[in-house]
């Protein structure tokens, strides 16, 4: 299966599909955004912005697309082979990525793959663009925040802005991630947080303590969507 999924014009087709469907949830679904005001006056700046939204919630991130279309943004997208078709689809929705992951020990080709989507982030953000990152991507653990998103935010001074994402009618996968994949023309929520900075200084225990404590409110800012359009969390 997988073979087949790695095919170019297999990814090609899954990533029309994909991007249709992103789209029609953006168009169709009545988006509410609470506390969007948290967005100035820092998103109005010259500086770059970093926006976090948890892996399981792709196929509903273009409720925030409006918002990061005004800025010129990239998604942090994995290499891996979903990956390929997932930011084939948010290209076609104006949103291009650098593939960037995790590499295991002992990968020196990963590696050195790994720095140089770091390093062009990096470049990215302090140049005035927007990153939009999933931090528990691309393989887990689900609603917990992996480093690389603070280094990015702590070598460039950016701001980090939470974005919780629900909607309703829709149904839970029963993957890693728990995907949220919805129905059209029901209703959807964002709740915003931010926004928050990673000191120059931070060490690695202030790393640490920042990932659990933003994990903490992004999944909190989540719930807190889930509830705005009905459901009872999880």
């Amino acid at each position: 299966m997988k073979r087949i999924i790695r095919r170019p014009g297999v990814q090609k087709v899954l990533g029309r599909i994909l991007s249709a469907y992103l789209r029609l949830m953006l168009r169709t679904i009545r988006w509410r955004h609470e506390n969007l005001e948290c967005l100035q006056p820092s998103w109005d700046g010259p500086a770059g912005a970093i926006g976090f939204l948890w892996h399981g919630r792709i196929p509903l991130c273009l409720a925030v697309a409006p918002q990061w279309w005004k800025r010129r943004t990239k998604i942090l997208v994995s290499p891996s082979v979903d990956g390929e078709f997932i930011a084939q689809a948010l290209a076609y929705s104006n949103l291009p990525s650098i593939r960037a992951s995790t590499a295991k020990k002992g990968d020196a080709a990963k590696a050195r793959a790994v720095v140089a989507a770091f390093r062009e982030a990096l470049t990215w953000v302090n140049e005035g663009g927007g990153l939009v990152i999933t931090p528990d991507g691309p393989r887990g653990p689900n609603e917990r925040i992996a480093p690389g998103g603070l280094q990015i935010a702590k070598r460039t001074g950016a701001p980090v802005f939470l974005m919780g994402i629900a909607a309703a009618p829709s149904i839970r996968l029963n993957s890693w991630d728990r995907a949220m994949l919805a129905a059209p023309f029901g209703k959807g929520s964002v709740v915003w947080e931010g926004p928050l900075y990673v000191p120059a200084d931070a060490d690695d225990a202030a790393i640490d303590q920042l990932i659990e404590d933003w994990s903490a409110r992004l999944s909190a800012a989540t719930r807190r969507a889930e509830r705005l359009v009905g459901l009872s969390g999880d």
